[in-house]
């Protein structure tokens, strides 16, 4: 007896993925969009160009360039905390809220603590308990 065929899956299952292929990136396109003059065109690549400046000397200007004392310029630039630097940056925050939270919750048990003897001494005292 042969084998009747349902198509290309199965009950339950879904059929392949039809995939195109896609162009490969490439740069973008220069062509003007459409209702811009030559002129407004030059006009934005100078705003671009005079951003793209503006960038790059904010840029140096945060960067030191010597070292104080010397006047040679400085060999590496600052390093910003990350990784197991950030790592320890925000642990040391947590444990400020962790010490802040066991600081309460010594007080709240301490006090509950001295209310208990207190309470325990006045019902000692008014023969209400004890020997």
């Amino acid at each position: 007896m042969a084998k009747r065929a349902r198509g290309t899956t199965r009950p339950g299952q879904r059929r392949p993925i039809q995939r195109v292929a896609r162009p490969a990136p490439g740069p973008a396109p220069t062509v003007a969009p459409e209702g811009l003059s030559a002129a407004e065109v030059a006009r934005a690549a100078e705003l671009e160009a005079t951003i793209v400046a503006s960038e790059r000397a904010s840029r140096t200007t945060t960067r030191p360039s010597a070292r104080p004392g010397t006047g040679e310029p400085a060999a590496l630039p600052q390093r910003r905390p990350g990784g197991s630097g950030r790592l320890a940056v925000e642990a040391a925050e947590e444990y400020q809220y962790v010490a802040r939270d066991v600081r309460r919750i010594a007080v709240v048990g301490g006090s509950m603590f001295v209310i208990l003897i207190v309470l325990f001494v006045v019902l000692v005292a008014a023969g209400v308990a004890g020997h």
